[in-house]
């Protein structure tokens, strides 16, 4: 269990400095990405995902960046953060009620069945369960990213803030009503390939990429500076978040670049 330690109450001048140049790294980073928006949208999502276009969802005659399964993860995580925010919820530290954990585990559960059944029709011969379908990823990622909000916002808030508050983050069957309407407003609107979604969805899906990679690196950051539990406002975490955010940049960067080289000396239909 976290300690809790005295509130910082301000920031550091060190602090300041730190997230200036973050920030400024951020910049540079993202300006010196070659290619259009769209292009550097698949850069980011080539780190994370397959994109095998028939496992993709096109909208106005272009592949989307992440394929079904991802597109549904990534936004679905996004709608269940503004839900919860939404309910009040926002510095919740507690994870879900046990009984509302064992649905989120459900929904795991349905993900990787139907991702371990999709994987087998790579190898023809091999037997599974069930044909898969494109709207059939998109929902059960969608699944996923709803339990990844659910579990990684009172993580968060146990790790940054003095007091968080002292409610699970799903507390009730609304609750979880309303994460499951948030997730099939992203299934609406990733199947139905309405022309102008195209960039609002392309970009806010790889942007969620980049937040989570973001958190985590934020999270670590916290604790390795030993100050995980004290913060009471964002001005005492914005350097280790915003650093955060730039070593998540680099990582995708390259991890996309081993992914791409290793996928194309391998052949691996991953």
């Amino acid at each position: 269990m976290i300690q809790r330690r005295e509130p910082c109450g301000h920031a550091a001048p060190g602090d300041v400095l730190l997230a200036l140049l973050a920030l400024a790294g951020i910049l540079a980073l993202l300006l010196a990405a070659p290619g259009s928006l769209l292009d550097r949208a698949d850069r980011v999502a080539c780190a994370v995902c397959h994109r095998i276009p028939e496992r993709t969802f096109t909208v106005a005659g272009r592949p989307l960046p992440l394929c079904a399964r991802c597109s549904g993860t990534y936004l679905a995580a996004l709608a269940g953060f503004v839900v919860l925010l939404l309910r009040g919820r926002g510095r919740t530290g507690h994870l879900p009620a046990p009984k509302h954990l064992a649905v989120l585990g459900g929904f795991l559960l349905i993900w990787a069945v139907d991702g371990l059944n999709s994987y087998l029709t790579f190898f023809p011969g091999l037997p599974h369960l069930y044909e898969p379908t494109n709207l059939l990823r998109l929902a059960t990622g969608t699944l996923e990213g709803l339990v990844l909000s659910a579990l990684m916002l009172p993580v968060f808030n146990l790790s940054l803030w003095a007091e968080p508050a002292p409610r699970p983050v799903v507390e009730n069957w609304g609750d979880l009503a309303w994460l499951l309407v948030g997730g099939a407003i992203v299934v609406g609107l990733v199947s139905s390939g309405w022309a102008p979604l195209l960039y609002p969805l392309a970009l806010t899906s790889t942007l969620m990429v980049v937040i989570l990679f973001g958190i985590v690196n934020g999270v670590v950051l916290v604790t390795l500076l030993r100050r995980e539990g004290r913060a009471r406002g964002w001005h005492e975490v914005a350097a280790p978040l915003l650093l955060g955010l730039m070593l998540a940049l680099v990582e995708l960067g390259a991890i996309a670049a081993l992914r791409t080289f290793l996928t194309a000396r391998l052949d691996l239909p991953f």
